[in-house]
């Protein structure tokens, strides 16, 4: 069944990867050259970007935590709802560490090929994120 073993895959990119900051882990499911592209504004290509990525977040937010609320997968396809939490302990770009709390929610979408990721494509509601870090007015 290509559609679990694939979602078993991004549960990986997400649990071992992200969650638990081993970096090792990508060599066995990221391919040499994904195209990833964050809600942080990043569009890369290449799983050692990838990693650069990664460690800025963890730089950011040294306690992020990546939360899978729903999976659908087909074939090469895997679509995730999140929720992505952490506290801003370190600068983020420009904006200096807050010491705030952040939440908020997205969807993920992945192709793999092989038991690879292939293209990550995340999209989350950033909105929440800007206003917890006060870079936002909190007006609707």
């Amino acid at each position: 069944m290509p559609g679990e073993a694939n979602e078993a895959v991004v549960r990986r990119f997400y649990e071992e990867l992200w969650n638990e900051w081993r970096f090792d882990v990508a060599a066995e499911i990221v391919a040499a050259d994904v195209r990833f592209r964050g809600s942080l504004g990043s569009d890369l290509i290449g799983c050692e970007r990838l990693l650069r990525y990664m460690d800025r977040v963890r730089s950011a937010f040294p306690d992020w935590h990546n939360r899978i609320d729903e999976v659908i997968a087909a074939d090469d396809r895997v679509v995730t709802r999140m929720t992505w939490t952490g506290t801003h302990r370190g600068p983020l770009g420009e904006i200096a560490p807050t010491g705030a709390h952040v939440e908020y929610c997205g969807a993920a979408l992945f192709r793999l090929a092989d038991g690879l990721i292939e293209e990550a494509w995340v999209v989350g509601d950033t909105q929440e994120l800007w206003r917890a870090l006060g870079e936002l007015d909190a007006r609707p």
